[in-house]
């Protein structure tokens, strides 16, 4: 099981790994997802060193083109000279020698470098709804207020807790481990970690479950400008993320153990966070077999409609709420999900219904 840990080539992997490429990447997939191909981006990692050449190695695996690389003396080209044989394979053929010159009409900014190297003129010069990942610590390479006042169409992330989107390695770590060892994979490889930049990023966009809202005192983000990032209470990261590297393992062929049912892996894996789930799965797999229709009485108090909502997206059947339609939409603004979520409504005062 731990041979793994032995190998060269994981230990090659694993220094990419704690370098936070998996969080950056699923960061410009959740973002520029919303317009341009992957081939079109213009990609601008500040910093040189370990954590910005194994980000660039990662958004090169996944088909982006225009990367430029900068580190402390400028842009990383053909013209410099003093590049040793790690810098080398980034130099590119543009008449560009600043991090100001290699900003401009840039998509994405990848800061690995140091605090406020990045000037309001120069995010200026940035492509409209941009990505903007600073992560230098403890102070990033812009503070996120003084982007925002010139240029307020950004998607901005940190290394920090205290703002928005922080680019956390907590996210990947973890379950891209756990999946790895699930199948005895010989290598952590660019498959299995651009799946789990897919999954994370695909997490992003799906409505917030009640204990991440909880965990943020009440309030539940929305996949937005302000959350592009899956927060690291979301309990579902432990059954979404092992399953895409699970299976990547398998089809990039490193796997060294197949896993028949991924459905089953994946009710283990919850079961891994929370025992009282194996007592419930089986009752839950007897329901899926004969679904129902079911009817939620009162559907216009907040836990009753919970409780259908989670029936459905469980797939134990199709609810039935007997509620009025604009309450039921009033609830879910304020529970923060879309007024316009799918789901049968029976108003008990429509005499067409009772009949």
């Amino acid at each position: 099981m731990y041979e793994i840990f032995r190998t060269t080539s994981f230990k090659k992997d694993y220094k990419k790994l704690s370098n936070k490429e998996k969080d950056l990447l699923k960061s410009i997939i959740t973002t520029l997802a919303e317009g341009k191909k992957l081939d079109e981006i213009r990609v601008v990692v500040i910093g040189a060193g370990a954590a910005g050449l194994a980000a660039a190695e990662m958004y090169k695996a996944l088909g982006i083109k225009n990367i430029v690389v900068t580190d402390s003396k400028g842009a990383i080209t053909k013209k410099r000279t003093d590049l040793n044989k790690y810098k080398e394979p980034w130099a590119v053929d543009e008449d560009i020698e600043t991090l100001a010159d290699a900003m401009k009409g840039a998509d994405v900014i990848v800061g690995n470098s140091v605090a406020n190297c990045i000037t309001q003129e120069m995010v200026k010069t940035l492509n409209p709804n941009a990505l903007l990942l600073v992560m230098a610590n403890p102070d990033p390479e812009i503070k996120p207020g003084l982007a925002l006042e010139v240029r307020p169409d950004l998607y901005i992330g940190t290394g920090r807790s205290d703002y928005p989107n922080q680019v956390n390695n907590v996210l990947g770590f973890p379950f891209i481990f756990r999946g790895a060892l699930d199948v005895r994979a010989k290598i952590i490889n660019k498959e299995m970690k651009v799946a789990a930049a897919h999954a994370i990023a695909e997490l992003a966009r799906e409505t917030v479950p009640d204990e991440v809202a909880a965990a943020m005192g009440g309030e539940r983000p929305k996949y937005g400008k302000e959350y592009i990032i899956p927060s690291t209470f979301d309990p579902r990261l432990i059954s979404v993320i092992p399953v895409a590297v699970a299976k990547a393992a398998v089809k990039s062929g490193v796997a060294r153990k197949k896993i028949k049912d991924f459905e089953v892996y994946k009710d283990q894996l919850k079961q891994r966070l929370d025992p009282s789930v194996t007592i419930m799965q089986g009752i839950n797999s007897q329901i899926k077999k004969t679904q129902k229709r079911v009817v939620f009485a009162e559907g216009e108090d907040e836990n009753t409609l919970k409780a259908a909502i989670a029936f459905k997206n469980s797939g134990l059947g199709t609810p039935i709420l007997v509620a009025k339609d604009e309450k039921v939409k009033e609830r879910l603004r304020e529970i923060g999900l879309d007024e316009n979520f799918k789901i049968e409504i029976v108003n008990s005062t429509n005499k067409e219904k009772r009949t």
